[in-house]
């Protein structure tokens, strides 16, 4: 089969021919309609930012596609079933997953990173953890459901705790961001969207915000989202991951409030810790999706409560894969995927 495989930091993905894997027990083989590209693969491809197996691995973790072969053992599924892969899932044995949070699995595995992943025309999945791709949602756009509608869907409803008429504020409209954005939205939250992007801030408009600040358009954005909020905001979710930004978010927050976590963060944050204390501040972070809440995301697909295909800007071949991973270092579209 067709692959992109990271052999090294720094370098570009080599496109070439790739040992098709075979499902083993309890496996399912699944032909790859569409995988989002992701920051997260920039990350190991542009920063050095090690995977738990080392290259050469096939990247890519949002990910849809047709069942097509079984592995032994293997009842629920059949061959051409229409199908979403978790972006990572649990060993279903350890004490997270127990208690429901698979998605903070002691011994999670992601694909792309722990297992080859989706930049490919096949990949591996266990049988257990693919979900049926509904008929009403398009099987290539679906395949962003994955990772960046599910881990906005969780940062919001599971670890954000967002109520109807909550005030929030999200820093950065990419494409977690805005699914951020049209979540708590859904929810009944009065929804201010904050970029350095006019046409981001647009967009997030599109999709649910009631205000939207330029943070490069004022003196201070802390300060005016306290007065767009009257004190500051319920909730505030950082969707970026640098380290001023989320302070910004934090200082945005009104006495009590709740900071969210979302965008992964190399270097540290300043932080009051007296201001936490003082003032009952909440710090939360978040990490992709349980299990439980995947079938429920596809659902308000389904029932078009939350848009899926609009988000999707851009496709690109297999072969052109790093042009469309240039795409993403721009920042240019909302989301783009490849079709092998």
């Amino acid at each position: 089969m067709k692959a992109a495989v990271l052999y090294a930091a720094n370098e570009p993905l080599r496109v070439e021919e790739y040992p098709t894997p075979t499902p083993g027990t309890g496996e399912v083989l699944v032909k790859v309609a569409a995988c989002g590209l992701c920051h997260t693969d920039l990350h190991y491809i542009d920063h050095g930012v090690p995977t738990f197996k080392k290259p050469p691995l096939v990247l890519g973790h949002e990910v849809s596609g047709t069942v097509a072969a079984l592995g032994s053992g293997v009842k629920r599924w059949q061959e051409g079933d229409r199908v979403l892969l978790p972006a990572v899932y649990g060993c279903g044995e350890c004490a997270m997953c127990r208690i429901g949070r698979e998605n903070v699995c002691e011994r999670m595995i992601m694909f792309g990173n722990n297992v080859d992943g989706g930049y490919a025309e096949y990949m591996l999945a266990p049988a257990k953890d693919v979900l049926a791709m509904p008929e009403e949602i398009p099987l290539v756009e679906g395949a962003i459901i994955a990772d960046a509608t599910t881990t906005p869907y969780h940062a919001v409803i599971n670890r954000g705790r967002v109520k109807p008429g909550d005030r929030v504020v999200v820093f950065g409209c990419g494409g977690i961001g805005l699914n951020v954005v049209q979540i708590a939205a859904a929810v009944g939250a009065h929804v201010i969207a904050v970029d350095v992007v006019d046409e981001k801030l647009q967009w997030a408009s599109d999709f649910g915000a009631q205000e939207t600040v330029n943070s490069q358009a004022v003196e201070r954005v802390d300060k005016e989202i306290r007065n767009l909020t009257g004190g500051g905001a319920d909730i505030g979710f950082e969707c970026i991951g640098n380290p001023v930004v989320q302070s910004q978010t934090f200082n945005s927050l009104r006495n009590g409030g709740r900071f969210v976590v979302v965008g992964f963060a190399s270097k540290p944050m300043s932080l009051n810790t007296g201001k936490v204390m003082y003032r009952e501040m909440e710090i939360i972070g978040s990490l992709g999706c349980r299990a439980v809440d995947y079938p429920r995301v596809l659902e308000l697909a389904r029932q078009g409560k939350i848009k899926v295909k609009e988000l999707v800007t851009a496709r690109f071949s297999l072969d052109d894969i790093n042009e469309g991973l240039d795409v993403l270092r721009q920042g240019s579209g909302i989301r783009s995927v490849v079709t092998p």
